[in-house]
């Protein structure tokens, strides 16, 4: 008597199904664009002294993808953080120079019209 079993070919053990046609590939990474955009726009703006808009925009992506993004938290928190910091610098850098400004330019204006 002889023992004939099927045979069955070896199982690999980390099979994927292939993807349908025209899907986009899986690519196992890091997937959070806003959260990435709020880090880079706030170290640029803290290393190029971008004032003003360059930070709000990366508050604002760095609000966004800690909502929307849950792998990418740390990375809009850096973002969140370091475009604050900017913008908050901006604006005292923006009153500190209207409160030096406008009295020079008053005692002007009072000095031409006497």
């Amino acid at each position: 008597m002889t023992n004939t079993a099927p045979t069955t070919p070896p199982v690999a053990a980390h099979t994927v199904a292939p993807a349908a046609p025209g899907a986009p590939a899986a690519t196992g990474g890091l997937h959070s664009p806003l959260s990435l955009t709020s880090l880079v726009l706030g170290i640029a703006s803290v290393a190029l002294s971008f004032t003003f808009v360059v930070p709000i925009v990366g508050v604002v992506l760095g609000v966004l993808g800690r909502r929307r993004e849950p792998e990418g938290r740390t990375m809009a928190l850096i973002g969140i953080i370091s475009s604050g910091v900017m913008l908050l610098g901006s604006v005292v850098l923006l009153v500190v120079g209207l409160l030096a400004a406008v009295p020079i330019g008053l005692l002007g204006l009072f000095q031409y019209l006497s």
